[in-house]
Protein backbone atom coordinates (compact mmCIF):
# COMPACT_ATOMS: atom_id res chain seq x y z
CA UNK A 1 0.00 0.00 0.00
CA UNK A 2 2.82 2.34 0.94
CA UNK A 3 4.65 1.50 -2.31
CA UNK A 4 1.56 2.39 -4.36
CA UNK A 5 1.27 5.71 -2.52
CA UNK A 6 4.90 6.55 -3.22
CA UNK A 7 4.50 5.55 -6.88
CA UNK A 8 1.34 7.67 -7.26
CA UNK A 9 3.02 10.63 -5.64
CA UNK A 10 6.02 10.28 -7.94
CA UNK A 11 3.79 10.12 -11.03
CA UNK A 12 1.82 13.16 -9.86
CA UNK A 13 4.98 15.15 -9.20
CA UNK A 14 6.32 14.12 -12.58
CA UNK A 15 3.20 15.39 -14.32
CA UNK A 16 3.41 18.71 -12.49
CA UNK A 17 7.10 19.06 -13.37
CA UNK A 18 6.39 18.29 -17.03
CA UNK A 19 3.53 20.82 -17.13
CA UNK A 20 5.64 23.54 -15.53
CA UNK A 21 8.55 22.81 -17.88
CA UNK A 22 6.43 23.05 -21.04
CA UNK A 23 4.68 26.14 -19.72
CA UNK A 24 8.03 27.82 -19.06
CA UNK A 25 9.40 26.84 -22.47
CA UNK A 26 6.26 28.19 -24.13
CA UNK A 27 6.66 31.56 -22.44
CA UNK A 28 10.39 31.57 -23.21
CA UNK A 29 9.87 30.82 -26.88
CA UNK A 30 7.10 33.42 -27.18
CA UNK A 31 9.35 36.06 -25.63
CA UNK A 32 12.21 35.06 -27.92
CA UNK A 33 10.03 35.23 -31.02
CA UNK A 34 8.62 38.60 -29.93
CA UNK A 35 12.14 39.93 -29.39
CA UNK A 36 13.33 38.67 -32.76
CA UNK A 37 10.36 40.14 -34.65
CA UNK A 38 10.55 43.73 -33.42
CA UNK A 39 12.56 46.63 -34.79
CA UNK A 40 13.82 49.77 -33.04
CA UNK A 41 12.53 52.98 -34.65
CA UNK A 42 12.72 56.67 -33.77
CA UNK A 43 9.49 58.32 -32.62
CA UNK A 44 8.52 61.81 -31.48
CA UNK A 45 8.69 62.15 -27.69
CA UNK A 46 6.39 65.18 -27.89
CA UNK A 47 4.55 67.16 -30.54
CA UNK A 48 6.99 68.79 -32.98
CA UNK A 49 6.08 71.78 -35.15
CA UNK A 50 6.83 72.06 -38.84
CA UNK A 51 10.27 73.63 -39.42
CA UNK A 52 11.18 73.19 -35.74
CA UNK A 53 14.76 72.18 -35.06
CA UNK A 54 14.89 68.57 -33.86
CA UNK A 55 16.99 67.86 -30.78
CA UNK A 56 17.73 64.55 -29.10
CA UNK A 57 15.43 65.26 -26.14
CA UNK A 58 12.46 65.45 -28.56
CA UNK A 59 13.03 61.86 -29.72
CA UNK A 60 12.84 58.37 -28.28
CA UNK A 61 13.44 54.80 -29.44
CA UNK A 62 10.57 52.30 -29.50
CA UNK A 63 10.25 48.64 -30.46
CA UNK A 64 7.56 47.99 -33.05
CA UNK A 65 6.55 44.80 -34.88
CA UNK A 66 8.83 44.23 -37.85
CA UNK A 67 5.91 43.53 -40.15
CA UNK A 68 4.50 47.03 -39.58
CA UNK A 69 7.75 48.98 -40.00
CA UNK A 70 7.88 51.32 -43.00
CA UNK A 71 11.03 50.83 -45.12
CA UNK A 72 11.92 54.54 -44.70
CA UNK A 73 11.60 54.54 -40.90
CA UNK A 74 14.43 56.29 -39.08
CA UNK A 75 16.38 53.81 -36.94
CA UNK A 76 18.90 56.07 -35.17
CA UNK A 77 18.34 59.34 -33.32
CA UNK A 78 21.71 60.65 -34.51
CA UNK A 79 20.61 60.51 -38.14
CA UNK A 80 18.02 63.30 -37.70
CA UNK A 81 19.34 65.17 -34.66
CA UNK A 82 19.75 68.91 -35.35
CA UNK A 83 17.70 68.59 -38.53
CA UNK A 84 14.41 70.42 -39.16
CA UNK A 85 10.94 68.85 -39.26
CA UNK A 86 9.36 69.02 -42.71
CA UNK A 87 5.89 68.51 -41.25
CA UNK A 88 4.08 68.47 -37.92
CA UNK A 89 4.87 65.34 -35.90
CA UNK A 90 2.51 64.08 -33.20
CA UNK A 91 3.75 62.51 -29.98
CA UNK A 92 4.51 58.83 -30.61
CA UNK A 93 4.60 59.19 -34.40
CA UNK A 94 7.36 57.27 -36.18
CA UNK A 95 9.86 59.40 -38.09
CA UNK A 96 10.39 58.64 -41.77
CA UNK A 97 13.46 59.86 -43.64
CA UNK A 98 11.52 62.59 -45.46
CA UNK A 99 10.13 63.99 -42.17
CA UNK A 100 13.45 65.73 -41.44
CA UNK A 101 15.92 67.75 -43.48
CA UNK A 102 19.25 69.46 -42.90
CA UNK A 103 19.74 73.22 -42.92
CA UNK A 104 21.60 72.88 -46.22
CA UNK A 105 18.69 71.09 -47.83
CA UNK A 106 16.34 73.78 -46.53
CA UNK A 107 18.36 76.62 -48.02
CA UNK A 108 18.21 75.01 -51.46
CA UNK A 109 14.45 74.68 -51.54
CA UNK A 110 12.99 78.15 -51.42
CA UNK A 111 11.10 77.37 -54.64
CA UNK A 112 9.10 74.80 -52.67
CA UNK A 113 7.99 77.42 -50.16
CA UNK A 114 6.64 79.83 -52.75
CA UNK A 115 2.94 79.31 -53.38
CA UNK A 116 1.67 78.84 -56.92
CA UNK A 117 1.33 82.08 -58.93
CA UNK A 118 3.55 83.94 -56.46
CA UNK A 119 7.19 85.00 -56.71
CA UNK A 120 10.02 85.36 -54.21
CA UNK A 121 12.02 88.59 -54.19
CA UNK A 122 14.72 89.75 -51.78
CA UNK A 123 15.11 93.29 -50.53
CA UNK A 124 18.04 94.79 -48.68
CA UNK A 125 17.34 95.89 -45.12
CA UNK A 126 19.40 97.40 -42.34
CA UNK A 127 18.88 97.16 -38.59
CA UNK A 128 16.17 99.83 -38.52
CA UNK A 129 14.41 98.87 -41.75
CA UNK A 130 14.00 95.30 -40.48
CA UNK A 131 12.45 96.32 -37.13
CA UNK A 132 15.74 95.82 -35.28
CA UNK A 133 16.27 92.45 -37.01
CA UNK A 134 13.21 91.09 -35.18
CA UNK A 135 11.40 89.96 -38.33
CA UNK A 136 11.39 86.18 -38.71
CA UNK A 137 10.38 83.72 -41.47
CA UNK A 138 6.60 83.25 -41.73
CA UNK A 139 5.92 86.71 -40.31
CA UNK A 140 3.68 89.03 -42.34
CA UNK A 141 4.71 92.61 -43.02
CA UNK A 142 3.56 95.83 -44.66
CA UNK A 143 6.04 97.43 -47.06
CA UNK A 144 6.63 101.20 -47.01
CA UNK A 145 8.65 103.09 -49.61
CA UNK A 146 10.29 106.49 -49.09
CA UNK A 147 11.16 108.20 -52.38
CA UNK A 148 12.71 111.65 -52.76
CA UNK A 149 10.81 113.98 -55.08
CA UNK A 150 12.57 117.31 -55.44
CA UNK A 151 13.19 118.68 -51.97
CA UNK A 152 10.55 116.47 -50.39
CA UNK A 153 10.53 112.82 -49.35
CA UNK A 154 7.28 111.02 -49.96
CA UNK A 155 6.51 107.89 -47.93
CA UNK A 156 3.66 105.55 -48.69
CA UNK A 157 2.62 101.96 -48.15
CA UNK A 158 3.08 100.05 -51.40
CA UNK A 159 2.16 96.56 -50.18
CA UNK A 160 0.45 95.03 -47.18
CA UNK A 161 0.16 91.63 -45.53
CA UNK A 162 3.22 90.24 -47.32
CA UNK A 163 4.58 86.86 -46.25
CA UNK A 164 8.25 86.69 -45.22
CA UNK A 165 9.86 83.59 -46.72
CA UNK A 166 13.36 84.08 -45.36
CA UNK A 167 15.69 86.45 -43.55
CA UNK A 168 19.22 86.24 -44.87
CA UNK A 169 19.53 82.53 -45.69
CA UNK A 170 17.34 81.41 -42.81
CA UNK A 171 14.00 79.96 -43.95
CA UNK A 172 12.63 78.44 -40.75
CA UNK A 173 10.84 79.93 -37.76
CA UNK A 174 12.96 80.44 -34.63
CA UNK A 175 12.89 77.94 -31.79
CA UNK A 176 13.34 78.58 -28.08
CA UNK A 177 16.96 79.14 -27.15
CA UNK A 178 18.11 79.66 -30.74
CA UNK A 179 20.95 82.22 -30.91
CA UNK A 180 20.36 85.62 -32.52
CA UNK A 181 21.60 86.01 -36.10
CA UNK A 182 21.94 89.42 -37.77
CA UNK A 183 20.82 89.71 -41.39
CA UNK A 184 20.81 92.29 -44.19
CA UNK A 185 18.10 90.98 -46.51
CA UNK A 186 14.55 89.69 -46.37
CA UNK A 187 12.89 87.49 -48.98
CA UNK A 188 9.22 88.26 -49.54
CA UNK A 189 6.44 86.42 -51.35
CA UNK A 190 4.29 88.44 -53.75
CA UNK A 191 2.51 88.48 -57.09
CA UNK A 192 4.65 89.13 -60.20
CA UNK A 193 3.19 92.62 -60.76
CA UNK A 194 4.10 93.59 -57.20
CA UNK A 195 7.73 92.61 -57.79
CA UNK A 196 8.03 95.52 -60.24
CA UNK A 197 6.72 97.99 -57.66
CA UNK A 198 9.05 96.89 -54.88
CA UNK A 199 12.13 96.73 -57.12
CA UNK A 200 11.38 100.20 -58.45
CA UNK A 201 10.87 101.54 -54.92
CA UNK A 202 14.15 100.03 -53.72
CA UNK A 203 16.09 101.40 -56.70
CA UNK A 204 14.70 104.92 -56.24
CA UNK A 205 14.46 105.21 -52.48
CA UNK A 206 14.36 103.28 -49.22
CA UNK A 207 12.13 100.44 -48.07
CA UNK A 208 10.93 99.81 -44.53
CA UNK A 209 9.08 96.74 -43.28
CA UNK A 210 6.40 96.87 -40.58
CA UNK A 211 5.48 93.64 -38.82
CA UNK A 212 1.82 92.68 -38.60
CA UNK A 213 0.40 90.97 -35.51
CA UNK A 214 -0.23 87.23 -35.68
CA UNK A 215 -2.89 87.51 -32.99
CA UNK A 216 -6.50 87.55 -34.08
CA UNK A 217 -8.30 90.72 -33.07
CA UNK A 218 -11.34 90.27 -30.83
CA UNK A 219 -14.10 92.81 -30.51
Amino acid sequence: MRAKLILGTAIFMGLITTFLFYNYMGDYNAATVLSENTVKVVTAKRDIKQNEKITADMLTIENVPEASVHPDSVKRIESIENHYATTKMAEGEVFLNHNARTTTEESLRISRKVKEQFRAVSVGVNFVQSVSNLIEPEDYVDVFASIKKGDQIETKMIMENVRVLAIGRKMVEPTEGEPYVEYTSATLEMFPQDVLNIVNAEENGNIHLAVRSKLKRTK
